[in-house]
């Protein structure tokens, strides 16, 4: 029997082991898009609705393998998380829930390795969000070189 290890990512899915469950926790980046869009960062605002698109993608994926194994899909509640109008302190935010949701999902490689379809997904998402761990990150240190004005300038 196919078993998914205890895990929590930024996505804002959450898989229990044995139970093989699923909720959305959170749709944060569609509603910072709007944030960031309404306050003129346009390009901003067009990186994050491009990641709550692939998020959602990656949420039917989940839903159609656990589905397929057989198991339950459930949306629950989930404690809300705070709006950020700064997109910089949002960024940094962001990479407080990105870094150890990464991690996470490397540790949690092993426990599916057997099962090659779940493994595949979950490569494929791993490295989807390492690209968003890479881009945050990478932004950081723009900021730090160009400074948070000009970055800013740039995602208008």
């Amino acid at each position: 029997m196919f078993r998914f290890s205890r895990f929590l990512f930024r996505l804002g899915l959450q898989f229990y082991e044995n139970k093989r469950r699923i909720f959305v926790l959170r749709f944060v980046h569609k509603v910072q898009r709007q944030i960031f869009k309404a306050q003129g960062f346009t390009k901003l605002g067009e990186k994050y609705i491009g990641h709550y698109t692939e998020e959602m993608e990656w949420v039917e994926k989940f839903i159609d393998r656990i589905l397929d194994l057989g198991g339950e899909v459930k949306v629950e509640k989930h404690e809300a998380r705070a709006l950020c109008y700064d997109p910089v302190e949002y960024i940094k935010e962001d990479l407080k829930i990105q870094e150890p949701g990464v991690e996470l999902l490397r540790k949690c490689m092993g426990s599916v390795c057997e099962d090659y379809l779940t493994f595949d997904i979950l490569k494929a998402y791993l490295a989807d969000e390492e690209e968003d761990l890479y881009w945050s990150q990478g932004a950081l240190e723009m900021i730090e070189k160009i400074g948070e004005q000009n970055w800013l300038k740039a995602q208008i």
